[in-house]
């Protein structure tokens, strides 16, 4: 039996191919029938261009129905395809293709700094897709067939690699195989749901697991219709609102929606399910959301390394700040430092095993076995704990932790309470050097729009009341905004390089005073 992921998709097209799979905002439909075409015509390309069987396609081009084919092409052709965010960079791009050694670069002529590095590289082949389908990759297509033999690929072979953000040191090639992406895509199909007449309403980016493997495989899964943005506005998201069944966002999205004053329970009539995940979701977002539109949001868990590994359950009552089971086909358990099993509601970092997760990081065995137990589990440095009833609540990241004084400090502990106090709008913790703690806290927090300004002073004295106070921030900095990633996640990385000199006049002060 053919392992390969397309071969599955495939088998779930529907009967008429002529029915619509990506509706665009330009009006263009394009229909399943086309996108089989187009994909075996760009996997035609790719062998042409000297691609073979698990040879590295490297693609930075904008989010399109080509660049959707191109993911399709490079699993029925059996190449691994390598997806990277369009914000990155000379520096960064150099990094990933030394590192991956693609045989053929895809990206958008207005970039041509890609090109440049290819060439550096000695890549065999560059080519070019812009964002309205245009390139020399479109150019090759005209003269290409539409037939191409379907690659046969075992479960374990690599479909996909994805880098991880580079928090912390070099970024690490996330293997992906056809038997990960199929095993996570066929498990939330049947959890979510889906139906024949669902319309997936699609905001995301496509170079990310969320937007690229959770929303597009679960669609073709289902052999229906896709709304596809090219990128989150609240106004085009409300004007196809009703013509969509499924949301899926990241918080920010639901955030920027309640904050239109047409978004409403009408605009939300037709809709069965809005899904957030990639980032936490506040409370006060989670129950504004109910309030408005009268739909709980569905979060989950999941990570690039494993896809989705928690969900709460379409017919279930979910409640703020958990993020549902542990899917059925994935073994999840808590252990704490001693790396015993934690008692539930015990906090302890979140390991797992199951056919979801990944098959390790590119060219690197050591730090491959480090991050995986003897019997198998990865361990996702993730802090979490297990409620009486068995949903998962998600603490935070174990790499945000602070040690202060000896004592274990967990970021979402604060900005959970931050956040809840009249006039903030959100809130991030960061551990900061100290010179007698180990670390200490620094608080970025931003206000609502219309907020009368706050003491600082007085939001320490809130926290003193609620906290131990080794956990209240030594130093609380309001801002206009905290930096997000692509996916909406706050990059706290950026938050310590931007107010360390503030921390340090902080520390000057405190000696002198």
């Amino acid at each position: 039996m053919n392992g390969n992921l397309f071969a599955l998709l495939r088998s779930r097209f529907p009967q008429n191919l002529a029915a619509p799979f990506l509706i665009l905002q330009s009006g263009r439909v394009v229909s399943y029938g086309q996108i089989d075409d187009m994909s075996a015509s760009f996997a035609q390309v790719l062998v042409e261009c000297g691609a073979q069987i698990g040879d590295r396609i490297a693609v930075q081009v904008e989010k399109s129905a080509e660049a959707v084919a191109l993911y399709l092409a490079c699993l029925r052709g059996g190449f691994v395809y390598l997806p990277l965010n369009s914000a990155y960079r000379e520096d960064e791009l150099d990094y990933f293709l030394a590192d991956a050694e693609p045989t053929v670069v895809i990206g958008d002529p207005r970039s041509p700094e890609l090109d440049t590095i290819a060439s550096k590289r000695r890549v065999r082949s560059f080519l070019t897709l812009t964002a309205d389908g245009t390139g020399t990759l479109m150019e090759r297509v005209v003269v290409s067939t539409t037939q191409f033999a379907l690659a046969v690929r075992a479960r374990s072979d690599l479909a996909a690699i994805l880098y991880s953000s580079g928090t912390t040191g070099q970024p690490k090639g996330i293997m992906l195989s056809h038997g990960n992406l199929s095993s996570n895509a066929l498990t939330l199909h049947q959890l979510w749901q889906f139906r024949p007449s669902d319309i997936l309403l699609h905001a995301l980016p496509i170079f990310h697991t969320h937007g690229l493997f959770v929303a597009l495989n679960t669609t073709l899964l289902n052999g229906t219709s896709i709304l596809f943005l090219t990128k989150f506005s609240a106004d085009d998201v409300i004007a196809d609102l009703l013509r969509a069944t499924v949301m899926m966002g990241v918080p920010t999205y639901y955030v920027r929606l309640l904050a239109h004053v047409a978004f409403n329970t009408e605009t939300c009539r037709n809709m069965r399910l809005f899904i957030s995940g990639s980032a936490p979701l506040l409370e006060e977002t989670f129950t504004e959301f109910q309030s408005r539109t009268g739909h709980s949001i569905l979060e989950r868990y999941g990570m690039t390394e494993a896809g989705i590994i928690t969900s709460a359950l379409p017919a279930q009552l979910r409640r703020a700040n958990t993020v549902g089971w542990p899917l059925p086909d994935i073994a999840l358990r808590i252990t704490g430092e001693d790396g015993r099993e934690a008692a539930r509601g015990e906090t302890g970092e979140i390991l797992i095993k199951g056919p979801n997760v990944f098959q390790g990081y590119w060219r690197k065995p050591d730090k491959t076995a480090e991050d995986f137990t003897r019997d198998g589990y990865f361990k996702t440095g993730d802090l979490a704990r297990i409620e009486l009833d068995g949903m998962v609540s998600i603490v935070g990241r174990a790499k945000d932790m602070m040690i202060s004084g000896g004592f274990n400090v967990y970021p979402k502990e604060i900005e959970s309470l931050i956040d809840a106090l009249p006039g903030v709008d959100e809130s991030a913790v960061i551990g900061m050097p100290h010179p007698d703690f180990g670390e200490a806290g620094l608080a970025v927090l931003t206000l609502k729009s219309n907020s009368p300004a706050l003491d600082t002073t007085s939001i320490q004295t809130a926290l003193k009341n609620k906290l131990a106070n080794y956990k209240v921030p030594k130093l609380i900095v309001i801002a206009e905004s905290l930096p997000r990633n692509a996916m909406g996640k706050v990059q706290k990385k950026k938050l310590r390089e931007t107010y360390r000199s503030a921390w340090e006049a902080y520390l000057a002060g405190k000696s002198q005073g």
